[in-house]
C-alpha cells in the first residue's frame, strides 16, 4: 500500500475532481472528508459538502455514516492506524539501540503531520472523534508504541520504567506542539527555525531530565 494513499485509490488528487468506483462510496466519502479537513480545518465541512465533492446526493452518505461525527471518527481511526505504523517503522524494534531508535520517531511524527494534514486534523482536532471503540483503540495503540519505546530507553539507562507513561505523554505533547507550529508556518527551516532540529533537541532534554529524575529517585529509596 502506498503510505501516502492509506485508503488505496486517491479519489481527490490535487485540484482534479474524480468520481468514485461503484461500491466504494464509503471510501470516497472518507477521502473527501480528508481533503476538506486538510483545506478547511476540523469544522470545515458538512456531510452534504462531502457528498457534493464525491458527486452523490446529500442522502447517500447516510448509507454508511449516521452523521458527520461518525465520518470524522472513521477518518481519525484510519489516521491513527497509519500513524501507528509510521511510528513503529521509525522505532524499528529499537535498532541499533533504543535511544537512537527513539529519536527517529520525532521526525516520523513531523513527517506524518506535514504529509497528512487532513488525517492529522481529524485525529487531534476534537477528542470526541475518539469516542467510538475503534477510533479509541487505534489512538491507544499509537500511544502504546511510544510508551513501549520510552520503557526501552529508560531500561537502557537504568531508570525506573514506571516513568514511561509520563515520558511518553511529554514527548507526545511536545511533538504535537512543534508539529502544529510547523504546519501553521511559525517554525520553518528556511527561516532558521527547523522544527526537526527543535524537536530533536527538546526530546533529548526531556529524556535526559526524566532519566536523571528516575536515577535520583532510585538512589534515595536505597
Amino acid at each position: 500500500m502506498d503510505p501516502k494513499k492509506p485508503f488505496g485509490h486517491s479519489f481527490f488528487g490535487g485540484t482534479e475532481r474524480r468520481g468514485y468506483h461503484h461500491g466504494r462510496l464509503k471510501d470516497a466519502l472518507i477521502e473527501a472528508a480528508r481533503s476538506l479537513m486538510a483545506e478547511r480545518g476540523p469544522a470545515g465541512f458538512t456531510l452534504a459538502e462531502a457528498a457534493k465533492l464525491v458527486g452523490v446526493t446529500g442522502a447517500a452518505p447516510y448509507r454508511h455514516f449516521a452523521d458527520r461525527n461518525a465520518l470524522v471518527a472513521e477518518l481519525a481511526r484510519r489516521g491513527f492506524e497509519l500513524f501507528a505504523s509510521r511510528l513503529e517503522a521509525a522505532w524499528d524494534a529499537g535498532r541499533p539501540d533504543s535511544m537512537t531508535a527513539f529519536r527517529r520517531m520525532g521526525p516520523a511524527y513531523l513527517a506524518f503531520a506535514r504529509e497528512e494534514p487532513g488525517l492529522y486534523t481529524a485525529m487531534f482536532g476534537n477528542v470526541a472523534t475518539l469516542s467510538t471503540e475503534a477510533s479509541g483503540q487505534a489512538a491507544d495503540r499509537a500511544l502504546d508504541i511510544l510508551r513501549q519505546a520510552a520503557i526501552a530507553v529508560l531500561r537502557q539507562f537504568g531508570a525506573p520504567e514506571s516513568l514511561s507513561k509520563d515520558l511518553a505523554f511529554q514527548i507526545w505533547g511536545t511533538s504535537h506542539g512543534v508539529a502544529m507550529l510547523a504546519l501553521s508556518g511559525h517554525l520553518d527551516a528556511a527561516k532558521g527555525c527547523d522544527p526537526a532540529v527543535i524537536l530533536d533537541q527538546t526530546i533529548g532534554s526531556i529524556i535526559e531530565m526524566t532519566i536523571r529524575r528516575g536515577l535520583n529517585e532510585k538512589s534515595v529509596t536505597r
